[in-house]
């Protein structure tokens, strides 16, 4: 007899309510509309992979603690850090202990686990998602104040600030350096003005 996945598929569509979830600290920086914590979640998973690879971590968990880092917001919404200053942040793991009742123990074993190696910030792939996590932020800053929201600044200082390992910060740099449509201009073979 197959396993019962009706509670994998109930946290399937509570994990899609990510991605209308808005990631509430922009609006203090004047945005109107800002990206999505399953926006962010998805580049943080990027970055995870990149800054592991650089740092000899693994990068497959850490981009996969990455996936995982903010899921709990689908029951507590994202608060900001002046909401947690006023409302105590729940624990993700109890909050994940809640999402995973009820889905085959092996699949919730695993969550519960991942979900625990990111908040004890211990192992090198945590250093690196946490890292990717705070990174994220400061591109996503550069990116909203680039587009005339001159508030982000705080975001883009404060995320670079709280850096860790040695290639999130390089990368940082690195970042700092080039301007948010490089890309395009080096994929349509421009040169810089």
């Amino acid at each position: 007899m197959a396993e019962d996945l009706s509670a994998v598929a109930r946290f399937l569509y509570e994990a899609g309510t990510l991605k209308q979830t808005k990631r509430t600290g922009w609006w203090m920086a004047g945005v109107r509309d800002p990206e999505s914590v399953a926006e962010h979640s998805w580049r943080t998973a990027l970055l995870a992979t990149i800054i592991a690879k650089l740092e000899g971590a693994d990068p497959a968990q850490a981009a996969f603690l990455a996936v995982w880092h903010d899921s709990q917001e689908t029951r507590t919404g994202d608060v900001n850090y002046l909401g947690r200053k006023y409302a105590p942040q729940a624990d993700p793991r109890a909050v994940t202990e809640d999402q995973v009742a009820g889905m085959p123990e092996a699949l919730a074993t695993a969550v519960r686990e991942l979900v625990a190696e990111y908040e004890a910030k211990e192992s090198p792939e945590a250093l690196c998602a946490r890292d990717a996590d705070k990174l994220e932020c400061m591109i996503q800053g550069i990116e909203y104040k680039a587009q005339g929201y001159e508030n982000a600044q705080r975001w883009i200082d404060n995320s670079r600030r709280r850096l860790t390992t040695k290639s999130a910060n390089e990368l940082a740099d690195a970042v700092l350096a080039t301007e948010s449509l490089d890309w395009l201009r080096a994929a349509l073979g421009e040169t810089q003005s």
